[in-house]
């Protein structure tokens, strides 16, 4: 199964204040394998804060890009300085937008295509004109995808096994909604425990508050780290 690294865990870093975010990833770094940071960071402090955080962490750079394929196409070139491991646009941006993605990312890259955000379920995909069941829509985007040259989906944990089973052991299935036990999900709706998530046949887990929002974050960040069996970064 295709992973990125030996310890699959990426820390999302959700704040716009570039000082706690230094704080919080020098607390974590030892039990995390990488970072994501998306639109709030990104679009408050840029590249260059992209440049502070990522020195020596794998970025997964998490902008969810959604546009005319054009557009989107520019929009990769122009964050490729930050050298991302990771990038995600939107699968339902079409065939022809995912394609144009993968042709203007480096080939160290890795294009992800969103299929159904954590935060919805079944009644929120009908209030916006989907019937198709949830996991039906996520299966069918994944495929969408991988025909058109992405290298794998960000899905729910609830989706790894079925989509581990459709798309092959190299596709990769990044995971957000991962809450270790006895964590608040927040607006996550499906969730999943860390080892669960990868036992099911996820490459890399994206986790946030459970780490960002502990009293002591390195702690909590070694705890899921353990749990996973990992060394411990620097042992």
């Amino acid at each position: 199964m295709m992973t990125l690294g030996k310890n699959p865990v990426f820390l999302a870093v959700d704040t716009i204040d570039l000082e706690a975010a230094r704080t919080l990833v020098a607390a974590a770094a030892p039990g995390i394998g990488g970072l994501k940071l998306g639109l709030e960071f990104f679009n408050r402090h840029g590249l260059e804060g992209v440049a502070a955080l990522t020195a020596d962490l794998p970025l997964f750079l998490d902008l969810k890009l959604h546009d005319i394929p054009n557009t989107v196409a520019g929009a990769v070139r122009a964050v490729e300085a930050a050298q991302p491991s990771l990038l995600t646009i939107h699968a339902s941006g079409g065939g022809a937008m995912i394609r144009a993605a993968r042709a203007a990312a480096h080939a160290t890259t890795r294009i992800l295509a969103v299929t159904v955000l954590t935060s919805l379920d079944e009644v929120d995909l009908r209030s916006i004109g989907q019937s198709t069941p949830l996991t039906d829509q996520v299966k069918r985007l994944a495929a969408l995808a991988q025909d058109s040259g992405a290298d794998g989906v960000v899905c729910s944990p609830w989706e790894v096994t079925a989509l581990r089973a459709q798309c092959g052991p190299d596709f990769l299935l990044v995971v957000p909604g991962i809450r270790p036990s006895g964590a608040e999900l927040g607006d996550q709706k499906r969730v999943m425990g860390p080892a669960a998530a990868i036992a099911a046949g996820a490459s890399c887990l994206v986790i946030g508050r459970p780490i960002s929002a502990a009293a002591d974050p390195r702690a909590a960040a070694l705890t899921i780290a353990d749990e996973l069996g990992l060394a411990r970064a620097g042992s």
